[in-house]
């Protein structure tokens, strides 16, 4: 075999792999485009109308974004009820639009999301802590949401309603546990989300420290701040909360923690404040 005969096999053979494994990939493009061209909902308008008044303080560009994002959402990822709750399409458009505001600038998608469950109300989940001794202590946590790494968001829609309800009060259940989805889309939630390489995802764990040992100062002073105590458990849960004051109090969080603001702008590549 000639050496450009030779070389001609190895270009088909690359060209064959790489279709292989751009597939998925682009049959997810395509399926995605799709979705995105058709018209979303009239039903839809009227549901983020009266259940996601955050939607409607976005320009008008991002608003139409936005609505694309809650129809991929929609179709790709399926929402069950529990304990005898029946999903209706409220529940789904109003879960899926104060999601989607976290895909608003990434683009993408959740990408190890397989399923939202949807209580009526709190719900109990058991819990076991070791104590001294090697003590197991079992007791029990009444939630409003739970992510976990194998793909699944658990939300109590009474907790949903009233955090959609009031888009400013800098608690918002859904935009917290989708946050924690992000953050397990690169492993166990860990307070670092994807945000770049090399001196992005440098400055982000210097910064993202930075902030979380002055949260707990400010705490440890017993001072009023923008930041919820809980942000303080740890770094999960950090940036999972910080997520919540940066949609919904961004101009607070940005005069108060400026430094923190800049990194979750980068993160989600949109500017709230200037809204």
């Amino acid at each position: 075999m000639s050496a450009l005969v030779a070389l001609g096999v190895l270009v088909v053979v690359a060209v064959l792999v790489a279709a292989t494994l751009a597939g998925p990939a682009l049959a997810r493009l395509w399926r995605r485009q799709r979705i995105t061209q058709r018209p979303f909902p009239a039903a839809w308008r009227t549901i983020l109308r009266r259940r996601v008044p955050l939607a409607r303080e976005l320009p008008a560009a991002q608003q139409l974004r936005l609505k694309k994002r809650i129809q991929v959402l929609l179709a790709e990822v399926p929402f069950i009820g529990c304990a005898g709750l029946k999903v209706t399409d409220e529940m789904r458009v109003t879960i899926a639009a104060q999601a989607a505001l976290l895909l608003l600038g990434r683009g993408g998608s959740f990408g190890n999301l397989r399923e939202v469950l949807v209580y009526p109300g709190h719900f109990v989940v058991p819990r076991s802590e070791a104590g001294p001794g090697g003590v197991v202590h079992e007791g029990r946590d009444v939630l409003a949401g739970q992510s976990w790494q194998r793909g699944q968001v658990i939300v109590a829609w009474d907790a949903v309603r009233d955090g959609a309800a009031d888009p400013h009060d800098g608690a918002n259940v859904v935009v917290h546990e989708f946050a924690h989805q992000l953050d397990q889309d690169t492993g166990v939630a860990n307070g670092a989300p994807y945000v770049g390489r090399g001196a992005l995802q440098q400055a982000w764990a210097r910064v993202m420290g930075d902030e979380f040992q002055a949260l707990h100062a400010r705490l440890a002073r017993d001072e009023p701040g923008v930041l919820a105590p809980y942000a303080a458990t740890n770094a999960a849960e950090f940036f999972a909360v910080a997520s919540e004051h940066f949609f919904e109090q961004p101009a607070a969080l940005a005069a108060e923690r400026p430094a923190l603001y800049e990194q979750l702008k980068r993160c989600y590549r949109l500017d709230p404040a200037a809204w």
